[in-house]
């Protein structure tokens, strides 16, 4: 397979293991205040936006040394290849 495209798919999944977790959490705290929401009728912006904010702290939090790690492991294999590309051209 082509180098480049094997970066770009790469690139895809880390993207997606990196934003994925993140985006998951921010729809079920999204779900979960709209339903709070519409059953006590307070439609507040800011009662919306500040759990969505705390949600967002905690598993940047919690998930940081695994995105960390997902980040420096690209990175790595990245440089990687492109020293085998020096290597063969």
């Amino acid at each position: 397979m082509n180098e480049v495209a094997l970066a770009s798919r790469e690139a895809l999944w880390v993207t997606l293991q990196i934003g994925g977790p993140l985006l998951v959490l921010m729809l079920i705290a999204g779900l979960v205040i709209a339903v709070l929401q519409a059953l006590t009728q307070v439609n507040e912006a800011t009662l919306g936006f500040l759990p969505k904010v705390a949600v967002l702290a905690v598993a940047l939090v919690l998930l940081g040394p695994f995105m960390a790690g997902v980040l420096r492991g690209y990175a790595g294999s990245l440089f990687q290849a492109m020293v085998d590309v020096g290597l063969k051209g």
